[in-house]
């Protein structure tokens, strides 16, 4: 494969958070209001239940609503995708149907965590999800969570499902990346937003970032650049950006705590983090805002 997988789902997805109210509820308004934020930013879909969106402590019926809030709030501008993650395989597959019953354009699939699956059972699972329902999948591979690899093989092998897509790439491994790219046509989604334009400029599809729900329309500029050939800019803006990457997903504190502080502080629907998160400190509040300021401003 030699030219650029096509972005079945978009190219500048945001891993959204979910917003909750001060009492910890889910917030309705709060997330439409953020998905056409984030929209109008810049992105051209959104993922919804994934790492940054809190799905551990979400509930079925939360997850189902907040994918048709989103839907509605969007319409066509973008997509929703929404993770459907559980290492229970029956689980996930009630969760994909209900995701497409409420309007979802597509489903982030995560490989099964803490029972350590063998890879024939790690296939099984993404066929056994996928087949459940008609949206496109993308696989979800963030071994540093869930313990286990998808490994290249089992991807190659996968790649031969019509509704398995893409690639949501977190595993560090930007050889057995590339390997996949050369001998499918997955899209491979940069999921760790210092790949970003690395794994756009070999031929990725674009990315699911975190740090686009504090700068929307970043990924976008950085691929729209790069498209046009200038590559000096897409570099400019990549770089520019890597203090608040690294504040916002390096710092020791997950993103979903680090998006919601910078959301909050931006008057953006946000909210609390559920436990077992906790909010930032005053200090990491400040050095986090600090670099949010700088990089808004080196970024325009």
């Amino acid at each position: 494969m030699t030219s650029r997988a096509a972005a079945p789902l978009g190219r500048a997805l945001c891993a959204m958070i979910t917003p909750f109210t001060a009492e910890g509820l889910l917030d309705l308004d709060g997330a439409q209001r953020l998905a056409d934020h984030l929209v109008s930013g810049g992105c051209d879909g959104l993922v919804l239940s994934g790492t940054t969106g809190e799905s551990p402590t979400t509930s079925d019926d939360e997850k189902a609503a907040l994918v048709r809030a989103v839907a509605d709030a969007v319409g066509d501008r973008a997509s929703v995708v929404a993770g459907v993650a559980s290492n229970d395989t029956r689980h996930a597959v009630e969760l994909a149907r209900e995701a497409e019953k409420a309007g979802a354009d597509g489903l982030l699939v995560l490989t099964p965590y803490y029972s350590l699956p063998p890879q024939d059972a790690v296939e099984a699972h993404f066929r056994t999800v996928t087949d459940a329902c008609g949206l496109p999948v993308l696989l979800y591979d963030i071994p540093g969570r869930t313990g286990t690899r998808i490994a290249t093989q089992t991807v190659l092998r996968l790649a031969d499902h019509p509704r398995i897509v893409g690639v949501k790439d977190c595993a560090y491994d930007l050889l057995g990346s590339q390997k996949a790219m050369n001998e499918t046509e997955l899209a491979y989604y940069a999921g760790c937003d210092e790949f970003n334009l690395a794994l756009y400029a070999v031929g990725g599809a674009g990315c699911v970032s975190t740090v686009a729900n504090a700068l929307p329309g970043l990924p976008r500029a950085v691929f729209d650049a790069f498209d046009a050939g200038d590559t000096e800019r897409a570099r400019r803006l990549q770089l520019a950006a890597t203090p608040l990457i690294e504040a916002m997903m390096a710092s020791g504190l997950p993103g979903a705590v680090t998006a919601k502080t910078v959301l909050g502080a931006a008057g953006l629907p946000a909210g609390p983090v559920r436990a077992p998160l906790l909010p930032a400190g005053r200090a990491t509040t400040d050095g986090l805002l600090a670099v949010y300021e700088e990089a808004r401003a080196a970024v325009r």
